[in-house]
């Protein structure tokens, strides 16, 4: 056994804390096999992040070479009772790593000949049809596995909610929030829980067993997953081992209800601890056995993890369900999964015949989860990053770049669609040669080092850009991200277009206010006809100031509580943008009066009521467009 100096590995930590990939700082991947070593730079990197980022509670489980070399938990189960992180015992919420015993089970269907990964789904379907919306262009179980069958985002008021008898039955759920298709089968990848629900309806009707009995079954038993389960809420015999999920709020950690996933199951309502996953990660990483039990056969399990689908070939894509990644040039393929107080990752790596379960409780768990793959692989397996130059000539294409990206996975046809109001990613030619990218974590310059393909400078993260037959940039897929494309807005979709409108009718409305308040006299002098429209304006200027107001105080006071629930308050709300764009229309016709008439004094003022008037339309518009114009979400 290879001795390594555990100064130097808590050194190493807090390095690659702060984001240092140097080789001086490395530890070999030989090195796991000291388990000193390993829970040494685990405790060194977790418990940091955990205290700066407030996450109550975590899990960590590492197998290398068929052997749990490392599992342990972190801070407190239950603060309250003071009950401390057991890897063994404490079940947390893996989110959409659940997909991963759908894809499973998908996959043991079409081992018995069930199932056909090629043909349309709706040939499995019961009681509903999904819309032939591109005829001649059906949904099949590989569109879903790679999340490329086309479907727009949803799950307002019902994707996780908070009371199990607000739920429905899978069947009944997926036929009433059926979600749109927006892009042909195979065109473009969008992250679907939709769709994974989808399969797992499927899998029901095929096997005759419902869904979380199924998994239960056929996977949980299998395995020997003593500790798991899909049913929500949870079976007695765990429910005083799940970890409590917490907010910080006012300083303290508040307790919060455990998040029912039950309508959408297949998509993210799993329970387990750390060792569980573990075990499951191990006979994903052993061809689909584990200790003499199989879930599925090696040539199966092959081809699940093999690359079905993807916009570049350069990048990493899509397995069939589970979808690649790379950190230091080594292939991982597994899932991550998030609720709003859990953040997983699982990572199976072949290369080192290794694999790994993580999970961090809190709003805070998500940078700790983040941060500690890519430092496990700075540590464990150190790579030297190139230096890119940047092409001499890039100037010359790199506008054919620039521009705001949105991603796909998105909601198009109902009230969602306002959630890109915050706006796109966007994309700037620097002088130096390169593109600047504003994207959250991945946000820095990147170089062109192929057609059409970027590295970012400092590290290996990688874009590439999408083209159409005419060489015209219609979109771009994230390196490690193959599930979620994006698309070049068009310039009325774009932050700048929107908020530039949206600023000058606002600065229009408070300005018509201002003059109404400061202006009295002359107001209550007008008559007839002029002070019928001069009241228009005050008027439909009061509605737009009101329905931008209150839509933030609405956002602000419910919007955490829209993915459980459409509020009444937020139902009444939506009532002001249909009552705004009534007086809206109004008010053109007034602004009509005022020219054919000669209304108001003089040319100038006709002018100012006609930029009212305009200020007016666009909020119309622009209440139309982001689908806030009428009661547009699923019940």
């Amino acid at each position: 056994m290879k001795f390594i100096n555990l100064g130097k590995v808590l050194l190493a930590s807090a390095i690659l804390m702060v984001g240092s990939i140097t080789p001086t700082s490395a530890v070999e991947l030989s090195s796991l096999d000291d388990p000193k070593v390993t829970e040494a730079f685990i405790d060194g990197l977790v418990l940091p992040l955990m205290r700066n980022h407030r996450s109550p509670s975590g899990v960590v489980s590492i197998v290398k070479d068929g052997k749990l070399i490392f599992s342990k938990g972190y801070g407190f189960q239950n603060i309250e009772k003071q009950i401390k992180t057991n890897a063994e015992s404490t079940l947390f919420r893996p989110g959409s790593i659940s997909k991963l015993f759908t894809w499973v089970s998908v996959m043991q269907m079409v081992e018995q000949g069930k199932l056909d990964l090629d043909v349309d789904v709706n040939q499995y379907l019961k009681n509903f049809q999904i819309k032939d919306t591109f005829p001649g262009q059906p949904v099949t179980m590989r569109h879903i596995m790679t999340h490329s069958a086309g479907f727009e985002d949803g799950g307002l008021g019902y994707l996780i909610i908070d009371d199990i008898d607000n739920s429905y039955p899978l069947t009944e759920s997926l036929k009433r929030f059926q979600v749109g298709r927006v892009n042909p089968p195979g065109a473009q990848t969008a992250y679907s829980n939709y769709a994974t629900a989808l399969a797992g309806l499927i899998v029901a009707n095929l096997s005759g067993l419902d869904f979380n009995d199924y998994i239960q079954k056929h996977i949980f038993d299998v395995l020997g997953m003593k500790n798991s389960s899909f049913h929500e809420p949870l079976p007695e015999n765990l429910i005083d081992n799940m970890a409590v999920a917490y907010a910080f709020q006012g300083g303290k950690f508040v307790p919060k209800p455990f998040e029912i996933v039950a309508s959408f199951s297949p998509a993210g309502a799993a329970s387990a601890t750390a060792t569980d996953m573990a075990i499951f990660a191990q006979a994903i990483l052993n061809g689909g056995e584990y200790n003499g039990a199989r879930i599925l056969s090696a040539e199966t399990t092959k081809q699940m993890l093999t690359r079905n689908f993807s916009h570049d070939q350069r990048l990493m894509g899509m397995a069939l369900g589970f979808y690649e990644t790379e950190r230091n040039g080594v292939r991982l393929v597994g899932h991550g999964g998030d609720t709003a107080y859990f953040h997983s990752d699982l990572g199976i790596d072949h290369a080192n015949n290794l694999a790994f379960f993580i999970s961090f409780s809190g709003a805070g768990g998500a940078s700790v989860r983040s941060a500690l793959a890519p430092a496990f692989y700075n540590a464990f397996a150190p790579v030297e990053i190139p230096v890119v130059t940047p092409p001499a000539d890039f100037s010359e294409r790199a506008a054919n770049y620039a521009g705001e990206y949105r991603f796909w996975r998105s909601g198009f046809n109902t009230v969602e669609k306002v959630m890109g109001l915050g706006g796109g990613i966007v994309i700037a030619p620097t002088a130096n040669n390169s593109l600047f990218i504003n994207a959250g974590s991945r946000t820095g310059e990147y170089i062109e080092i192929d057609n059409n393909l970027f590295q970012q400078v400092g590290s290996l993260t990688k874009i590439a850009f999408q083209e159409d037959a005419n060489g015209t940039i219609t979109g771009f897929i994230y390196d490690g991200m193959p599930f979620m494309s994006t698309y070049k807005a068009p310039f009325y979709f774009t932050s700048s277009f929107q908020y530039s409108l949206l600023g000058f009718s606002f600065f229009v409305f408070v300005g018509v206010l201002l003059g109404r308040f400061f202006q009295r006299q002359a107001y209550k002098a007008r008559t007839g006809a002029e002070k019928t429209v001069a009241r228009a304006s005050v008027i439909i200027a009061s509605a737009n100031v009101l329905t931008v107001i209150f839509g933030i105080i609405m956002v602000t006071a419910v919007g955490s509580q829209l993915g459980a629930s459409i509020p009444t308050a937020f139902t009444l709300w939506l009532w002001l943008p249909i009552i705004t764009t009534v007086l809206g229309f109004y008010h053109v016709y007034n602004a009509v009066i005022v020219w054919k008439d000669g209304l108001l004094a003089g040319r100038w003022a006709r002018v100012r009521y006609s930029l009212i008037a305009a200020a007016a339309l666009f909020m119309c518009w622009f209440y139309h467009f982001w689908n806030i114009l009428g009661f547009r979400y699923l019940t």
